[in-house]
């Protein structure tokens, strides 16, 4: 592959700034086609965007002859399926995150695309964004000494677009789950990225709102298979006041703190210093992780978020929630 053609299969909300424009701002990358169900709203998207072509079946992008490659941007129901579609078409695929509702669904991917010997890629960007690599260069140089245990902390007010409809996240016939395995995938999904895989997990997860049907507040506990220990508390429906966004990862030597979702900054504490550092996202966020999906395509590069790495993530989640939607 000399050039990557791109298509996008669900453009939403999501490609309008975070992806979508970035595929056209990478050298050997362009945008030549989208999909959406909704046709007209697929050809406003090609117009705005300046894409040559657009589609309301997805069929007729996947068999277009100059897509040579595929982004998934739809909810988290239909990406087995479409990556099943893509992989037998025999084109490279890279899909939203969560990589799909279970990790059932993933080992479905991963086995199609490994049968069409054709990569897949998962659009957890973290791992490419600048704060949070400046967290493992933090790790990797020792800052904090040995790592103990990590805690991971999500609090967030109930919205107005718990109850609107369409939202997918609180479907779990679209999503899997609710607003967990939206959100704390990509928290997860980094911890996995700067501290390896998390072996052992146990998990709680409740309905104590009643807004909605599936879960809106979890707690687990995992351990790394280094040996790391963690835990996590994720809440839908606190006050606003009590709203939180932090992770801290300890070590021996001192501590790191950051947010997944917010923009503060980097916090380095050890005994003898505090420092900070404020590492600000692209305007399109995704593009640091395409440029690598890009480069892994091209032969230049590899990208260090695979469908493996995905599912990793996949399971994790379903055994902190499996004994709620096992109720």
């Amino acid at each position: 592959m000399d050039n990557v053609r791109w298509g996008i299969i669900g453009c939403g909300d999501v490609t309008e700034v975070k992806s979508g424009p970035a595929f056209n701002k990478i050298e050997g990358s362009e945008l030549v086609a989208v999909m959406r169900r909704d046709a007209d709203k697929a050809a406003d998207y090609a117009r705005r965007h300046q894409v040559p072509k657009w589609y309301g079946d997805a069929g007729e992008l996947i068999d277009d002859p100059q897509v040579n490659a595929v982004y998934i941007a739809t909810p988290p129901g239909s990406h087995a399926e479409y990556v099943e579609r893509v992989a037998a078409a025999g084109k490279p695929v890279y899909v939203e995150k969560p990589m799909a509702r279970n990790y059932a669904e993933c080992e479905r991917m991963i086995e199609a695309c490994d049968k069409a010997g054709v990569p897949l890629f998962v659009a957890y960007y973290r791992r490419q964004l600048p704060a949070f690599l400046k967290v493992v260069e933090l790790l990797e140089a020792g800052a904090i000494g040995e790592v103990r245990y990590v805690s991971v902390n999500l609090l967030q007010a109930a919205g107005e677009l718990d109850l609107k409809p369409g939202n997918w996240r609180v479907v779990p016939e679209e999503s899997g789950a609710g607003y967990f395995f939206d959100l704390a995938s990509h928290m997860l999904d980094f911890l996995d990225y700067a501290l390896g895989p998390i072996g052992a997990v146990q998990g709680q997860a409740a309905n104590q709102a009643g807004r909605y049907v599936t879960e809106d507040v979890v707690c687990a506990n995992f351990t790394f298979a280094s040996g790391v220990m963690g835990s996590g508390i994720w809440c839908f429906t606190t006050a606003a006041s009590a709203a939180a966004d932090r992770t801290e990862i300890v070590g021996s030597k001192g501590k790191i703190i950051y947010p997944t979702f917010g923009q503060e900054s980097v916090r380095l504490e050890t005994k003898s210093d505090v420092e900070e550092f404020v590492l600000r996202p692209p305007e399109n966020i995704q593009q640091p992780l395409i440029e690598t999906v890009v480069a892994d395509l091209l032969g230049k590069g590899s990208c260090p978020s695979t469908g493996v790495s995905g599912a990793r993530t996949s399971r994790v989640m379903d055994e902190i929630v499996s004994a709620y939607y096992a109720a």
